[in-house]
């Protein structure tokens, strides 16, 4: 496997749509590392805020349950 295989692999493993994946090979042909790695941070950032939504609604549930049970 390439190197340019194996980080296809990755950004698609990390969630990654194709709109994300061709800027960051874009980038990369361009030497501007810098703004890949802001592109990923983005990326980040927006995969953190979805798994706080997804807490918050597991909060809920848990006090749903735990109201029925008391």
């Amino acid at each position: 496997m390439t190197e340019e295989e194996r980080i296809l692999r990755n950004l698609k493993d990390a969630g990654c749509d194709n709109d994300t994946i061709q800027r960051f090979f874009y980038l990369k042909e361009e030497g501007r590392e810098k703004e890949q790695l802001r592109l990923l941070a983005l990326h980040r950032a927006n995969l953190l805020d979805k798994l706080h939504v997804s807490q918050s609604m597991i909060d809920c549930l848990d006090y749903l349950v735990y109201s029925m049970k008391k």
